[in-house]
């Protein structure tokens, strides 16, 4: 597809966009193993620090339900801002490499082996920030209500049935992409943030599911509740969901990456 005639130099065009993509799955596919895994950790605690800063926001059951999830989804973005500027490897975006393997830039063996390190990674980093929020009394906030926020958060989560599990993974997936690929797009942090802030909240605010950030809700949930004494999310329910849920983000992210690719990937490329 031919490039418009006068590019913007401060934003790259749609196919720029998909090249850019391309280029970023080689690194990613080629990086090695340690340096993945240590940028992964650092996706996991960036999403459970977004996380954590939503928490604060739904612990406040004076806020109508709109207002709420708006405002939540909007501090959640910290998490892919993190991520995006300040540079780590976040399973759910990286599933945009299928782009470059369909291009054959890389097989897909470098493409599974980019998703098991860095799923491992950000499993390791989101738990982590768990933990030390736990230990840090982060539920003790707000006489309480920080933490009731969480166990209700996770205990939603975990009660999902299969099905919408998976859909809103696809969802979630979709809109956690569309930021990233028009992260591409930007040159600068401002454009970073601003390309991360709709879809990003939006997910949110629609209660759509995202694996990385169950990975911290769900622990985080069951360590509150074991301190409490209570018990009502289940072992079963937590890994139910996360299996259902990341499957559907590996399938959102895959068809955003289909689709650019298909209207803006070279002939050459086929």
């Amino acid at each position: 597809m031919a490039q418009e005639p006068y590019p913007n130099p401060l934003m790259r065009t749609p196919a720029e966009v998909e090249a850019a993509a391309e280029d970023a799955g080689v690194t990613k596919a080629t990086a090695p193993a340690a340096r993945l895994f240590v940028l992964a950790v650092l996706a996991g605690a960036f999403i459970a620090l977004g996380g954590s800063f939503m928490l604060i926001v739904k612990a406040d059951a004076s806020l109508p339900f709109a207002v709420s999830q708006v405002l939540g989804g909007l501090v959640f973005c910290l998490g892919l801002f993190l991520v995006l500027v300040a540079g780590a490897e976040l399973f759910t975006g990286n599933c945009l490499m299928v782009a470059g393997g369909l291009s054959r830039r890389y097989p897909l063996k470098g493409i599974l082996r980019n998703w098991a390190i860095v799923y491992t990674g950000n499993a390791v980093g989101a738990i982590l920030i768990a933990g030390l929020l736990t230990l840090a009394a982060f539920g003790d906030m707000g006489s309480g209500a920080v933490g009731d926020a969480a166990i209700t958060v996770a205990a939603s989560k975990a009660s999902l049935a299969p099905a919408a599990a998976f859909t809103r993974g696809i969802l979630c997936n979709i809109l956690v992409c569309l930021a990233v690929w028009m992260g591409f797009a930007g040159k600068t942090v401002c454009d970073k943030l601003a390309a991360t802030m709709l879809p990003v909240c939006a997910f949110v605010a629609l209660g759509f599911e995202h694996s990385i950030a169950n990975l911290f809700f769900l622990p985080l949930g069951l360590m509150l509740e074991a301190a409490s004494g209570a018990a009502g999310i289940t072992v079963s329910g937590v890994a139910m969901n996360l299996v259902c849920v990341t499957v559907g983000n590996i399938v959102g992210g895959v068809l955003v990456a289909i689709a650019y690719w298909t209207a803006y990937a070279p002939k050459s490329k086929r």
